[in-house]
């Protein structure tokens, strides 16, 4: 397994030679256009080291040295290797070499490169900015999954594999490694298995999805000290979901306003033993709005659905199966709903973060005998647990604009001190002719917040260096204040002007702690407030300030 991340430039060698050894790396005759190192590692292969580096001439020489991780300087080195072959590249100026690495004692090492070019320009003990993980590397082979394409008669998927260790002073001679305990992923699916003494696992699982990947991966071990844990290579797996069919006693059903109306049927799925019962499926009615009843099939297929006027529409369709069953398709029968004299409405409700509750809606009809009120309402309601004690909080009129079925009259309002944790619904007014239609309640609340012992810091500060911001940013649960995880908004008011100016947003752990820091530029107020991105159940908090004197 390769790292997929280099240091690839002169300056980046730079920066991380001087955090390893506190001064500057060498190069060739004073300049800085001979060999230049960008890293040395093992890439997760046991018993390899891989140089990248470049120069403006070709590369003719490379030795790496090893010292154990945390030697003191000047130590004595614990191995080196000069046995260096391109590893790629288009030519030897620029590319990765590779060699391999005899070291007595598994550990960690610092490594340090001596590069030299064909111009003669050399550079010594140049340090990697990565370390050799000279370990034990343990892998998952040979991964299979049987059967690799479950059906609906052959659900149980069984993996098997087997896990080795590869030791860095005998790579070639991989071990089974016994006792390990390997995690299996298989999409939504976890399961743990462990290994035999020749290294061998099993597991087995029902999918739930009909595509995913399958993953493996050991897991850390004790006879293992300090290994490197790779996982297999992901295997994509499918299902092969089977056609199925069902039966319905009525294609059409015309209701009465609160009548119920009921369908019946039989369910079947296609098998390579023809068609057999399709037990525990779901069987629903619906159309692109509503969803007009619902029912699961029993251990014979067969099922019983009953049909609500409340929430029927004149056209819809039967459909057996939902798209995320993995070992069946779904099927659709056309079906037709009449409900006489039936009012249909809908409400979009908002809390701002001012607080003020925001509705818009609609009330129609569909039959064609039916006729609006002389002056329509719409009663806005709350309640506070959505099912009782619902109480009006105002009246809307619904204006008249075009008088016909099938076609939407609007009404909108607008509540500036509403309760700020109720549900909330529309009710529609009807009269002999239309009925009486109400929404599904809808759950709004925002709570207070506020933000304390907010405080910029150092101060003063010099010019460049880091402001680190601190705080507290809570919410009000009934009486009580609360630590919020949430991303308050930092602003700054430079010294002499009167306006503030957005900087970034801040992060809060789960006490609801500040943190976060930006670089120090100029003298000014620094504000913070949860006035930005608040989600949906936080009010906007007070803005609270820091003065900060840069120098």
């Amino acid at each position: 397994m390769r790292r997929s991340t280099f240091l690839a430039a002169a300056t980046a060698t730079a920066l991380s030679a001087s955090l390893f050894t506190g001064g500057a790396p060498a190069h060739a005759d004073g300049t800085t256009d001979g060999p230049v190192l960008s890293d040395a590692d093992g890439w997760y292969e046991p018993g390899l080291l891989f140089v990248t580096a470049h120069s403006d001439s070709p590369l003719t020489h490379i030795t790496a040295h090893f010292y154990p991780l945390n030697a003191p300087e000047g130590a004595q080195e614990a191995g080196s290797t000069e046995d260096f072959t391109q590893y790629s590249g288009e030519d030897a100026r620029s590319g990765v070499w590779r060699a391999p690495v005899h070291l007595p004692e598994l550990g960690d090492y610092r490594v340090t490169v001596d590069l030299q070019d064909a111009s003669g320009a050399t550079v010594t003990a140049a340090v990697s900015p990565h370390p050799l993980r000279y370990q034990t590397v343990i892998t998952v082979t040979g991964l299979t999954a049987t059967p690799n394409v479950p059906d609906y008669l052959h659900q149980d998927v069984s993996v098997s594999g087997t896990v080795v260790a590869r030791d860095p002073r005998d790579p070639d001679t991989p071990a089974a490694a016994g006792g390990i305990t390997v995690d299996v992923d298989a999409g939504h699916i976890h399961k743990t298995a462990t290994t035999g003494t020749d290294g061998r696992f099993t597991a087995a699982f029902v999918p739930t999805t009909q595509s995913f990947r399958l993953y493996t991966s050991p897991e850390g071990s004790d006879r293992y000290p300090g290994a490197i844990d790779l996982g297999s290579d992901p295997l994509d797996l499918h299902t092969a979901p089977a056609p199925i069919r069902f039966t319905a006693s009525t294609h059409a059903l015309n209701l009465q306003q609160g009548a119920t109306g009921t369908v019946t049927g039989h369910a079947e799925i296609q098998t390579t033993s023809g068609w057999q019962p399709l037990p525990h499926t779901t069987i629903t009615l619906q159309d692109q709005a509503h969803l007009a009843g619902t029912t699961t099939t029993d251990s014979q297929g067969n099922y019983t659905l009953h049909v609500s006027s409340d929430g029927a529409a004149t056209s819809a369709e039967l459909v057996a199966g939902t798209g995320d069953m993995p070992f069946q398709l779904t099927a659709t029968e056309p079906f037709s709903l009449h409900v006489a004299y039936t009012t249909h409405i809908g409400l979009s409700t908002s809390l701002d973060d001012d607080g003020a509750l925001r509705t818009h809606g609609y009330v129609y009809y569909e039959d064609t005998r039916a006729h609006w009120p002389a002056n329509p309402t719409v009663t806005l309601q709350y309640s506070k647990d959505g099912k009782s004690g619902w109480k009006d909080a105002a009246t809307v009129p619904v204006p008249i604009h075009h008088n016909k079925p099938l076609i939407d009259e609007t009404f909108t309002r607008t509540l500036t001190k509403p309760d700020t944790d109720a549900y909330w619904r529309a009710r529609f007014n009807g009269n002999p002719d239309l009925g009486t239609s109400t929404t599904k309640p809808v759950h709004l609340y925002r709570y207070a917040t506020r933000i304390t012992g907010f405080h910029a810091s150092p101060d003063p500060v010099r010019k460049g260096q880091p402001i680190r911001f601190a705080g507290t940013l809570q919410y009000k649960k009934g009486t009580t204040w609360k630590p919020l995880q949430e991303g308050p908004t930092l602003y700054f008011k430079p010294r002499g002007s009167t306006t503030y100016h957005y900087v970034c947003e801040l992060a809060s752990d789960h006490n609801g702690h500040l943190s976060g820091w930006v670089t120090a530029k100029q003298d000014g107020t620094w504000a913070l407030a949860l006035s930005r991105q608040t989600g949906n159940h936080y009010l906007a908090s007070t803005r609270v300030t820091d003065y900060v004197d840069v120098r």
